[in-house]
Order: structure tokens, then sequence, then C-alpha cells
């Protein structure tokens, strides 16, 4: 990955992961990028860094820009391992005494994560770095997603360099979204869903500043991903929409299976939501990964979770997802649970209280058959989908 001039005196110096394919539980089947961005003006300034193992190959790429030793300072957006991993190796190269502009949580967690005294400049909401011809505004976004999280604005090039924020895991040829199309807005819901999802209420009140300082977006540029240019205003009205979760007339049936049993009731549950007009879908959790399960249950209004009964207990991947699923607070949804149980059918009631938990509204008691289901038990299943179809038709 060389070097590419996203603006006059910017460019993008950052990394394509191409193989990593698990970001913390999350697939990530094209890979990734670790962006950073060199701003060419009278105080050269790079924000943020990648990736420790990447580190070589954005010196690299700065130095086919500049000598990295010309640089003046450093912006480090959020101190996460991925942004900050080569960020010793930086400092070194470039001079251990250069300003190192960072939230104040992040000058804590950088301290914490390295031994080297850099030059650490806390910075304050709204402080404003001047860089020469430009100047760069620092908005800090605590929680999004990381307590230190902060975004950097390049006021005369209404640029908004915006860390984990507005990103995708994809690594593509691609640089731009009016070069991905529609295509990559389900790369950006995927990450919503499994990074940004129990931030939505921060989120919400972030875009409401955004808008009482009148700032403009030439350009959105995350850490991972690509850029948005053409339409930035697409991906932030997409985080407001996410953010509310506003329930749609739509459904997922999550299950794991022992003798297929359970899976019967699934497809059986399935069969019945669709005759009540509700849209609604199977997902194995052998078969589908947590991280797309979770960018279904997003929007979903209803969320049915089926497992046998193992050992007194749950099915591993069904205690695995419920676990993944409490830790991003889905809201707004219809909750329900079902399985099938050889002897003492502990299951249903296990996950019925998991999704209480979750604050899901319960308007069905859990339903547990023993067994292989006969045809009797197949049509309770369908009328079981239809109840809880009919029930969501009438919340929404």
């Amino acid at each position: 990955m060389q070097p590419v001039k996203i603006a006059d005196g910017v460019y993008d110096v950052g990394v394509k992961d191409w193989n990593i394919r698990d970001f913390h539980g999350y697939s990530t089947d094209l890979g990734t990028t670790y962006n950073a961005f060199l701003i060419v003006d009278e105080k050269i300034t790079l924000v943020d860094t990648v990736k420790k193992e990447f580190a070589d190959q954005l010196l690299s790429n700065i130095a086919a820009v500049v000598d990295p030793k010309k640089i003046d300072y450093v912006i480090s957006n959020h101190t996460e391992m991925d942004h900050s991993g080569s960020l010793a190796r930086v400092m070194h190269r470039i001079g251990e005494d250069k300003p190192l502009f960072c939230s104040k949580m992040g000058a804590k967690n950088l301290s914490s994560h390295f031994t080297q005294k850099w030059n650490y400049r806390p910075v304050e909401n709204g402080e404003v770095l001047s860089l020469g011809k430009r100047s760069a505004t620092f908005l800090e976004t605590r929680m999004l997603h990381w307590p230190d999280s902060m975004f950097t604005y390049l006021n005369e090039d209404k640029i908004l360099f915006s860390s984990d924020a507005f990103g995708q895991h994809f690594a593509g040829q691609e640089r731009f979204d009016d070069e991905t199309g529609d295509a990559i807005m389900g790369h950006a819901k995927k990450y919503f869903a499994n990074i940004l999802m129990l931030y939505g209420a921060k989120i919400l009140k972030l875009i409401e500043q955004v808008k009482e300082m009148g700032l403009e977006f030439n350009m959105i540029c995350p850490d991972h991903g690509i850029f948005w240019r053409q339409d930035p205003g697409k991906i932030i009205e997409a985080y407001a929409r996410w953010s509310q979760q506003t329930p749609q007339k739509k459904a997922v049936v999550i299950f794991d299976t022992m003798w297929h049993s359970t899976q019967q009731m699934a497809e059986s549950i399935v069969d019945g939501l669709e005759q009540a007009g509700v849209p609604a879908r199977p997902f194995h959790l052998r078969s589908f990964h947590r991280s797309e399960i979770m960018t279904e249950v997003l929007d979903a209004g209803a969320i049915i979770v089926g497992s046998p009964t193992l050992n007194n207990g749950l099915f591993p991947t069904v205690a695995d997802f419920l676990t993944y699923m409490k830790g991003l607070k889905p809201k707004n949804k219809i909750g329900a649970a079902f399985g099938s149980y050889g002897w003492s059918g502990e299951s249903v009631r296990l996950v019925t209280e998991q999704l209480e938990a979750m604050k899901f509204d319960s308007i069905e008691p859990g339903l547990k058959i023993q067994y292989v289901p006969d045809p009797e038990s197949i049509e309770t299943c369908v009328a079981f989908g239809k109840r809880i179809g009919k029930a969501l038709i009438e919340k929404l």
C-alpha cells in the first residue's frame, strides 16, 4: 500500500491488513486497514499510527512523502493498539521530544501502555492547534468507543479524522465511497452493530453537538476502511438512524441444535412469523459468525433464541452468543426463548432470564419440546411464531 494524496497536502499513509480474519471476536473476512494521515504544512503532522507489526510499512509510506524526521507533531486520536502500536517506533524515528497531542485520558492511557517519557500535550475539547496555513480542532468523543477517544477536524479542508467512528473492517483496492458504491454500507452497518451499538445515546448527542457547531464535511476519514468524500452526510445519517435502534418489522431466530430437534423448532417458528407477515430468518450459530448475526439484530424487532439443554444448562454456542449480545446492549426488542430437551429442560428458562436481563419485552413464555417434535409440536411452534409476529406488528 503506497501513500495516496486525498487532498492538497493531505496523505493517507496507512496500511492494509489483508489477512486478518478475526478482530476481538468480530469476523473480518475482507481484512481491514489501519489508516494514518500525514498533513504537510508549516508544521508537518502525523494523525494516528498503525498496528505494531506494520510499523516499517508506515514509516516507508511516510518517507515516500517526506523524511519522517521532518514531522513536527503527532496526534493520537485513540490509544487502542491497532492505532498506537507502532507509536514507539515512530517517535524513536522522528524524535522522542516531538509534541504528542492527545486527549487527557489519552495521555494517561499512552503513558500506561508505553514506558517512554514522551512530550505529551493533552488537549481540551474544542482546542485549536495551528499547523501553519491550516488549523486542527480537537473534539472529545469519550466512550466512542474508549474513554480516550477524540476526533481531529482539519478546519480549512473540512476533513474529519474520525478515529474508530464511521469505519468499516474492509480492505480493498478502493479508497473512497464513490469507488465502492452502496456495497460499503453493509460493512459500515456490521461495524456499528458490533462495536458502537451500545454507545447510541452518546453518538446522537455528538451528532447534535456537531450540528450546533456548524461543522461541514468535505471528507470523513476513519481509521478503518474507506473514506467518505462523495456523500459524508450519508454515513452520519446512517449512524443517527442506527443509534436510535428503531425496531423494524423483522425477526431473527438464533439457535443451535444437537440432533436437529431445536433446528426443526426454529424453522417452524420462522414459518409462523412469515405467516404473520413478519420477514424472518433462522441463524444456526455454527453456520453464521456471531458478528454477522449481530448485524441483523441491530434493526430487528424480535429476537427469538433457541437452545437444547446440555448438562442442565445452555448449549455452549448459545451461551457465547448471549454473552456477546448482552455486552452490545441492543434495545427495543421483543424476546422469546425455545428449545428441545431430553431430560430436564433448563435451557429455555436460562435463555429467558438472559433476554429479560437485556430488558427485551417478553410477550410469550418460553417454548420447550421434549425429544423430537411431532407434527402437533411443529404446529405449536408455528403458532408460537405467529403470536410473536402479531405482537411485533402491534408494537410498531
